[in-house]
């Protein structure tokens, strides 16, 4: 009886939960178009820059003890290289969450530093460093206000950006993999890979 109630009255909602358990969705950011003016010259452009993000149950040790020494490093090495408070980065590496941001649009240098860091402690599991862009115009205030500006979402939120922000902005990607309870992945026959546009 336990069986069949497990099998066929509980089976599609405990599928469900096994499967938000047991899959991890990144976002693959794009990048936005770029705006000319008519002589094609650019007036509005998105370069390259960084995201850093962690998975705070990948941060562990041996023990409770290590895990606790641990994410108290990780927590300081992050306060330092992006000037952050440290209590509030303790708390994000302490997290429940599958996901936490910790610092968005970081210039190159504070992203050697953290991998330089990263290195010297062989510490590489829970911490990532995703592919993301910024808007540069490279008039500054020439024409500001018809081209407008962005969110720190990459979101058009004045004049032309914000006009054509559906044609602008693209369409994000994604990376899901299956994990394990401890957020290890398991094989790669289980990846689905959706490129950004």
């Amino acid at each position: 009886i336990r069986l069949i109630w497990l099998q066929f009255v509980q089976g599609s909602d405990l599928k469900e939960q096994a499967y938000n358990q047991q899959t991890t969705d990144q976002i693959i950011s794009t990048s936005r178009g770029t705006i000319y003016d008519s002589t094609g010259k650019t007036l509005a452009i998105s370069t390259p820059t960084d995201t850093v993000t962690i998975n705070p149950k990948k941060i562990v040790g041996s023990n409770d003890e290590e895990t606790k020494a641990k994410k108290e490093k990780v927590a300081k090495a992050f306060s330092e290289i992006f000037e952050l408070d440290y209590n509030e980065t303790l708390e994000k590496v302490n997290s429940t969450s599958n996901v936490q941001t910790i610092a968005k649009k970081v210039d190159k240098d504070k992203i050697d530093k953290l991998k330089q860091w990263m290195e010297t402690e062989k510490i590489s599991t829970g911490i990532n460093i995703d592919e993301d862009t910024k808007r540069v115009y490279p008039y500054n205030n020439l024409a500001s206000n018809l081209i407008g500006f962005c969110g720190t979402d990459n979101q058009g939120l004045n004049g032309i950006e914000a006009k054509y922000d559906e044609e602008l902005k693209g369409k994000q990607g994604s990376i899901q993999r299956h994990t394990d309870a401890k957020g290890g992945e398991i094989g790669h026959e289980g990846e689905n890979y959706v490129s950004a546009i």
